[in-house]
């Protein structure tokens, strides 16, 4: 058997020029290397993209057994309890609802990766010269691509290339793809947001990725993202793969501590503009390894991307599921304020049942039941009962006071006052 292998690592994430805030979130360390690339705008991707990296991260020990299997279903887990976590998140604050992101995890054991993969984050083999991508994007264009209705050249312009079909939003669990890696000394392991490979066609990676140290890479692919016109936040992660002899012999891989970058880093430190300092800045001890800012070595008047009407990342999770239970919340809600309306209805037209008033009808007294008001097209009383005394034999004030209706208290009362009325009448000869 051949002795084991281990990474050798760099990770960088860096918010770009147009982004205010980075929803990348990157982890590399002996065991493991994560990508997560927040989705959700003003859902907050950077709380979805650093969730799942804190959940992942846990995967970053040596292996318990030497099967593949087990290597993918430790990879399996932890993207479903990432997933647990994120739904967690949005019960707790529906603001958050909508937030998602993409994950792409490569689990080491000594001699391959287990690769999990959702969403459009990628991960790449640089072997002997030759880059493979070793993941499928789960996108609109990508199944554009698999169509051959559109090239791969003509997918990094396509105006829906933003959008994705799959993504770990707490809401649908999202089948992950799972595949193993066998890996040799010497090659060479690339994950990136597609900040990165959005804007750098293979070529192009594979001549950055020929050159350097692992952080020399991770570097450049940043700056080359950037320079190339990236609007998106770019996290790069590369990892050598070398025998054992050699990372002991090399005290600054045996030294290696795990990088966690991007969102998921507590710590976000910048150069002042202006100020001197080494390019890659002390992501060792925690720093995100964010990039200077080089949008002043863009020519004056000159943008490397026009800001888009509508921010992409906004409707980037574009097939948005409906709201976590939202159906149910909205039915029961309906159903309480109807129930609530049907009750106040029932309850008002209970007491206009027990309410009486004497008016007049065909010139005749009589008794009705309920108010004496009516509402557009609903009336309020009804006729309850007709008197023998007529209004022409009453007199103009008590006839008037009939016309406009006689509150009484109840139908005792009611009765009463048409007994009164028919004394007051006019004998018959009279009346005329």
């Amino acid at each position: 058997m051949s002795s084991p292998l281990r990474l050798h690592y760099s990770a960088i994430s860096d918010v770009g020029r147009v982004r205010k805030d980075n929803q990348d979130s990157g982890y590399a360390g002996p065991w493991l290397l994560s990508v997560c690339d927040g989705v959700g705008g003003a859902a907050r991707g950077d709380i979805a993209s650093s969730t799942a990296i804190q959940q992942l991260r846990e995967l970053d020990d040596p292996p318990a057994d030497d099967t593949g299997s087990g290597l993918l279903d430790r990879v399996t887990d932890a993207l479903h309890e990432a997933h647990v976590r994120i739904g967690r998140l949005v019960d707790a604050d529906p603001a958050l609802n909508g937030t998602s992101t993409t994950a792409t995890v490569a689990l080491f054991d000594g001699s391959r990766i287990g690769l999990g993969h959702v969403g459009d984050s990628r991960a790449y083999l640089f072997r002997d010269g030759e880059l493979s991508q070793l993941t499928k994007d789960h996108t609109f264009v990508q199944s554009l691509i698999d169509e051959g209705r559109i090239t791969e050249e003509e997918s990094r312009v396509h105006p829906h290339r933003n959008l994705i079909l799959k993504a770990l939003d707490g809401m649908h669990e999202a089948e992950p793809d799972l595949f193993m890696i066998e890996l040799v000394d010497g090659d060479r392991v690339f994950l990136c947001s597609d900040g990165a490979c959005g804007v750098l066609d293979d070529g192009r990676l594979a001549d950055i990725l020929n050159t350097g140290s692992p952080d020399f890479a991770a570097v450049e692919l940043v700056r080359a993202s950037l320079e190339a016109g990236s609007s998106d936040n770019v996290t790069c992660i590369v990892a050598d793969v070398v025998t054992e002899e050699a990372a002991l012999a090399d005290p600054e891989i045996s030294g290696l501590e795990p990088l966690l970058v991007g969102a998921a880093g507590e710590l976000r430190r910048r150069t002042p503009r202006g100020a001197k300092g080494p390019l890659f800045r002390g992501h060792r001890s925690g720093d995100t390894g964010e990039l200077d800012p080089i949008e002043d070595e863009i020519p004056e008047g000159v943008r490397a991307v026009p800001a888009d009407p509508v921010d992409p990342e906004t409707a980037r999770y574009a097939p948005r599921p409906p709201a976590r239970f939202q159906w149910l919340k909205r039915a029961l809600v309906l159903a309480i304020l109807v129930g609530v309306v049907w009750v106040g209805v029932a309850a008002a037209w209970s007491w206009t049942q027990d309410q009486y008033f004497v008016g007049e009808q065909d010139g005749s007294v009589v008794i009705y039941r309920g108010i004496n008001t009516d509402l557009p097209g609903v009336p309020l009383s009804s006729l309850f009962m007709t008197s023998d005394v007529e209004i022409e034999r009453l007199s103009d004030y008590d006839a008037g006071r009939v016309r406009d209706g006689i509150e009484v208290a109840d139908l005792d009362a009611a009765q009463e006052t048409v007994q009164s009325l028919a004394t007051e009448m006019t004998p018959t000869d009279e009346a005329g």
